[in-house]
């Protein structure tokens, strides 16, 4: 059995790990989220925190529903992270009085302040990409245009 070659020599080459373009973008997605976290740890925050504050700055005043939409997310994924924010002081959560079943997520106070706090990220992220704006917007292009595609066949 020492002498036989592995299948990835004389199997097909798309099969290579390198090859594949998921690993290629799973392993860029750990150091990314390796740098948000150095970056939000001062903050006492996770990414997935950040992302759902970052959609309340955006536009205060949403539904669980909306929030779990725009970051393609489920409701039971989402709701923990909610309960760690409120418990924090950071967001708001309440029913919505025209429709029961609807869980409104507005900022507070500590939510609305936190804002500040974060306003170097993006240049952090920037620096740390090494890329300069201009290949930045690019790279986001391609980016999205790929998970719209990929979403069409799921």
């Amino acid at each position: 059995m020492a002498d036989t070659p592995p299948l990835s020599t004389t199997g097909n080459p798309a099969l290579k790990l390198d090859a594949q373009l998921c690993f290629a973008l799973y392993s860029t997605l750990l150091g990314v989220n390796k740098v948000y976290r150095t970056l939000l740890r001062e903050l006492d925050l996770t990414y997935p925190q950040y992302l759902v504050m970052l959609v309340l700055w955006e536009r205060d005043e949403r539904n669980v529903s909306d929030i779990c939409s725009q970051l393609y997310l489920e409701t039971a994924t989402l709701t923990p992270l909610l309960k760690r924010l409120e418990a924090r002081g950071l967001v708001n959560r309440r029913r919505s009085p025209s429709d029961e079943r609807q869980v409104i997520v507005s900022l507070s106070e500590a939510g609305r302040a936190l804002y500040a706090q974060v306003q170097h990220i993006p240049g952090c992220m920037s620096e740390a990409l090494s890329c300069s704006q201009d290949d930045i917007v690019a790279l986001r292009k391609q980016l999205l245009t790929l998970r719209d595609a990929l979403f069409q066949h799921v």
